[in-house]
């Protein structure tokens, strides 16, 4: 247990563990099931597309696709449909994976998941919005790139605490994507959402100054599956909380109390400091 702290202490810090040859082994057999994948949805999605019928497809690759990264998910909650804006925690460019196999949605993630190997890409079947956190002058074009999503998947998903986490942390929502809320579109629910990976949360978190690159191949190579856990919680109508700073503190406070439950425990401050989103890590006791 010791040593398995120590190799994830280490991964944060950006000194990833060497891959052993099982564990090659495991990222060859997952990326060529990720290839067969492709093969058979890729051109079943462009023909629904050729058709102009929606495609279920991409939705269906990146539920295989959570799998296949060892995921075994569970749907708690019932997603709304259409006319959604899902708010999030975040850990993982796994919960990408895991979210869209469960209810179609569009995503607006971190611009750094463009850069991730195949995560990017698979990503972008979905119609991702990446964003770039230091770039505040790019938050107008982001809106409206919000809004067409919206309009054409009839789901949207955020992350507001900017930056992925350890899965017993949870940091101040941010709200310039919600701003697509201010007014909120017609008919449109705002449905809260809590990923819970329970006791691997810590290991499959992508935090400190991991690169996109090991946190993948890190994972890819890990032995067997984990359980994850995806709660839909109750939806609310954005016209009952007015304002986005309104909204993300409701979101937030239904987050954190059914993760709180699903925990046992109170939340941690979380311990690495994130720069682009002004997050400063309390200092630890000294020994």
């Amino acid at each position: 247990m010791a040593d398995a702290a120590q190799k994830r202490a280490d991964a944060a810090a950006g000194n990833p563990a060497p891959i052993d040859a099982p564990g090659w082994m495991r990222i060859g057999l997952r990326a060529s099931g990720l290839v067969l994948a492709l093969l058979l949805t890729v051109p079943l999605h462009y023909l629904w597309r050729l058709l102009r019928i929606g495609s279920p497809w991409p939705r269906i690759f990146l539920g295989w696709a959570a799998r296949l990264a060892g995921a075994r998910v569970e749907r708690i909650g019932v997603p709304l449909k259409r006319d959604v804006f899902y708010i999030s925690n975040h850990l993982s460019w796994i919960d990408i994976l895991a979210i869209a196999g469960q209810s179609g949605t569009a995503f607006v993630a971190k611009e750094e998941i463009r850069a991730a190997p195949v995560v990017g890409w698979l990503s972008m079947l979905n119609r991702t919005v990446y964003v770039k956190r230091e770039n505040r002058l790019g938050v107008a074009d982001q809106i409206n790139q919000l809004r067409d999503a919206l309009a054409d998947n009839w789901s949207v998903t955020v992350f507001p605490e900017g930056t992925t986490t350890d899965g017993h942390s949870l940091l101040p929502f941010k709200t310039p994507m919600l701003r697509v809320l201010e007014p909120p579109p017609p008919g449109v629910m705002v449905q809260p959402v809590l990923l819970d990976y329970g006791a691997v949360a810590e290991e499959i978190g992508w935090i400190g100054l991991e690169s996109g690159i090991d946190n993948a191949k890190r994972l890819l190579s890990r032995r067997g599956s984990f359980r994850m856990r995806v709660h839909f919680l109750e939806p609310f109508y954005p016209h009952d909380f007015p304002g986005r700073k309104t909204i993300a503190a409701e979101s937030r406070r239904r987050i954190e109390e059914a993760l709180v439950a699903a925990l046992g425990h109170e939340l941690r401050p979380f311990a690495h400091d994130v720069g682009p989103v002004r997050y400063e890590a309390p200092e630890r006791p000294a020994p």
